[in-house]
């Protein structure tokens, strides 16, 4: 662990995996990512399986339905909430019986969970009248105080099923949208005003501090909003390394580095590129990042962590373990001689 409490100089999955079998997807992950593995979602298995559905197993008196659009707040467990449930029992069951059989029990490892922010959440999931939940500050904070109370219980059973040590991931790829104002609403006429970023950073705190362990908020969004993460409680910040542009950009990031952030990097494309990509090709666009922002290439390995650039639901399974192996191989680059990497 680092000062900040998050894992740096390992690679890491972001979340979602191609497929439906659990007990392979987990198998892959503890094997290929042994400094940081995860709780992969399997989106492929459909309702509750997604991002948003799978929250619904991990919310306190709150549960979801689905709509023609999406999901949507629900007076009572039903159908959406009882599968998401099950679904995320099944992949606790597969990611204990690989890590029992990798011998990790015990040994003091660090596993990551993941699960979708309350700004994301607010933006994606339904009130019963068909509007966003966002459009009721009340039942923003109601679903926020919701979800950090059931991260807190899942946290702690994953840890307890593993004996291992938990860091968690809140993915806010509606961030962005929520902060400009470019929501739309239930219907043409109606629009959803920008969230004021004091009022949303209190929201995604209010989940990040109850958790005792490391957090990240990670964003796949195309203009990351870094500045206002840089803010957040966080111990980390993960974004797509291919959005970042222009000077605000790397401003913020320095910014993060100099708070004592991790940066935890989409490096690998998520789905298998035209042209062969080799791992020295992606560890120098980390090595040119530091170089830029004036710090030593040595904090490559002390403040980075390499992940894909975003989830790899998408991908094909023999790019999936590829791209966890260039992030594996990258991550040891930065450890072992990033002073090669490119010229000085």
């Amino acid at each position: 662990m680092t000062a900040a409490g998050f894992p740096a100089g390992v690679a890491t999955g972001v979340g979602s995996w191609p497929g439906t079998d659990p007990r392979e997807a987990a198998a892959v992950i503890v094997g290929e990512l042994p400094g940081l593995p995860h709780l992969v979602e399997l989106p492929a298995r459909g309702v509750g399986a997604d991002m948003v559905g799978r929250v619904s197993a991990l919310l306190v008196d709150m549960r979801f339905d689905t709509t023609p659009r999406g999901y949507r707040l629900a007076p009572r467990p039903g159908s959406v909430s009882r599968r998401a449930h099950d679904l995320l029992r099944t992949d606790l069951d597969a990611l204990q019986e690989a890590w029992e059989n990798a011998g990790l029990r015990g040994a003091g490892r660090t596993v990551k969970v993941q699960a979708a922010g309350p700004l994301t959440l607010a933006a994606q999931v339904e009130l019963a009248g068909g509007h966003r939940v966002l459009t009721d500050r009340g039942a923003v904070r109601d679903l926020a105080d919701s979800l950090a109370e059931g991260l807190a219980a899942h946290i702690a059973e994953v840890g307890a099923r593993l004996e291992a040590e938990v860091v968690l991931q809140l993915d806010e790829p509606s961030l962005a949208d929520v902060l400009n104002g470019s929501l739309r609403g239930a219907s043409v006429l109606n629009t959803i005003a920008a969230v004021p970023e004091p009022e949303a950073l209190s929201i995604l705190d209010s989940v990040l501090e109850p958790q005792r362990v490391p957090t990240l908020v990670h964003t796949c969004a195309n203009r990351p909003p870094l500045e206002f993460l840089g803010r957040s409680t966080a111990a980390a910040l993960g974004f797509d390394l291919a959005t970042l542009a222009g000077t605000a950009g790397l401003d913020a990031v320095g910014e993060a580095l100099d708070q004592g952030k991790i940066l935890v990097l989409g490096m690998v494309p998520t789905v298998r590129p035209g042209n062969p990509v080799t791992w020295r090709e992606i560890a120098e666009s980390g090595a040119r990042l530091v170089d830029r922002l004036g710090f030593p290439r040595a904090d490559l390995a002390r403040r980075v962590t390499v992940s894909p650039a975003c989830g790899l639901a998408c991908a094909s399974g023999s790019w999936a373990r590829d791209a966890l192996r260039l992030a594996s191989d990258t991550a040891k680059a930065f450890a072992q001689d990033p002073e090669s990497l490119v010229p000085q």
